[in-house]
């Protein structure tokens, strides 16, 4: 059996100790050119980190995980759901009640919204039971960088009916719903030996794009499910770790993070897809967005589907930023990565990572530290202008 894959800083539930954060004004100027309007969406009055969250298809609701306030810092993450508060003008406030959506014990991570059934969501989970020392892992040298690939992790799906009752039209009596067991616990999406998790539905709701860590091999690879036929079709199967894999917003691409050399400094790929008759996926191109000695994760698209933000180490492994770049065309001629545009997009010490925008190009979501307590917590920004 090979070690556990090679990758490296991949969630923030074990990050190097924070740096304390600057003060507001110190990052709210050098932000500005990029994003306004600052909000921390979760705090260590309710959660001891939170992080990895994502939008519902109209940014009503995100999905993200935490650890709640009370509980060590390296337990597991448990997964919920929220609505995002706004004022009379539309702009984002705050968050509402934290509604949790896995179960009590289990190790959770990766979310997302079904893009046609926003009541709808799936994330990795255990489902039941869960100890870190059960599970096989990835840890960077001697440091607190940590993520653990428990081989009973599944895609798991789930209803939540508050979702569902609050896009009601206003005025509209309640329906009486009857409502399936997936309402109250989250169910497998199928079930097979080894770690599946980091997963995404495709623009229309077809395809979930994943990440399955071979309990044998302990390699990492991407596949496509295929939610009509049930069949997993294997799309990145290279050597080393392969994950964290996004829809582009057509559903014809796919970008991802690679530790294709071993060595730790994961860079970012995109490759083209193609559909037979059938509708099953196969990857047609493949090319590189960086090329560095960094590890650089988490891209997530740009709905114009130009550019992408993801999180890097470029200024240090202890203040891990945002950026953005540059992404070819589908189709056009090969560019060495170094000649892509990027831009830095946070400022504030300490970790700023996992990065997402919402379909209307309107709002970045992040995971951050800079708040005065230095805790991992949830953000959020109106954005003026995230192109490299």
């Amino acid at each position: 059996m090979n070690a556990a894959p090679r990758i490296a800083v991949l969630v923030v539930s074990a990050l190097a100790a924070p740096a304390l954060a600057q003060s507001g004004a110190g990052w709210d100027r050098a932000e500005r050119g990029a994003l306004t309007n600052h909000v921390a969406l979760t705090s260590v009055e309710d959660f001891t980190k939170a992080g990895e969250a994502y939008f519902s298809p109209d940014a009503s609701w995100i999905i993200y995980q935490a650890v709640p306030a009370g509980r060590p810092e390296n337990t597991h993450y448990l997964m919920y759901v929220a609505k995002l508060e706004r004022d009379a003008g539309g702009r984002v406030t705050g968050a509402g009640t934290p509604i949790m959506v896995s179960e009590p014990d289990s190790a959770n991570t990766c979310g997302w919204f079904h893009p046609l059934a926003p009541q709808t969501v799936i994330f990795g989970s255990t489902t039941t039971s869960f100890s870190s020392e059960e599970s096989a892992g990835y840890q960077r040298d001697s440091s607190d960088y940590a993520w653990l690939f428990p081989r009973t992790m599944e895609v798991v799906s789930r209803t939540v009916p508050a979702m569902f009752y609050d896009r009601l039209p206003e005025g509209v009596e309640r329906p009486r719903t009857v409502w399936g067991d997936d309402a109250k616990h989250a169910a497998p999406l199928w079930e097979r030996d080894g770690y599946d998790a980091e997963c995404a539905y495709s623009p229309d709701g077809r395809y979930i794009v994943h990440t399955q860590v071979d309990p044998e091999s302990g390699d990492g690879d991407i596949y496509i499910f295929d939610t009509r036929t049930g069949e997993h079709h294997p799309i990145v199967v290279a050597t080393g770790y392969d994950g964290g894999p996004f829809f582009s917003p057509d559903g014809q691409r796919i970008c991802y993070r690679s530790d294709r050399r071993g060595n730790d400094e994961l860079q970012l790929f995109v490759a083209d897809l193609a559909f037979d008759s059938h509708g099953a996926p196969r990857l047609v191109k493949e090319r590189a967005i960086t090329d560095n000695a960094h590890v650089n994760w988490a891209p997530y698209w740009d709905p114009t589907g130009s550019f992408m933000v993801y999180t890097t180490s470029e200024e240090g492994h202890r203040n891990y930023e945002v950026f953005s770049i540059a992404v070819p065309p589908a189709g056009s001629p090969d560019v060495a990565p170094s000649e892509l545009a990027n831009r830095r997009i946070t400022t504030a010490r300490g970790f700023d990572g996992m990065p997402v925008i919402s379909n209307d190009g309107e709002l970045m979501m992040w995971t951050s530290q800079r708040a005065d307590d230095g805790s991992s917590q949830v953000w959020i920004a109106e954005i003026v202008d995230l192109a490299p």
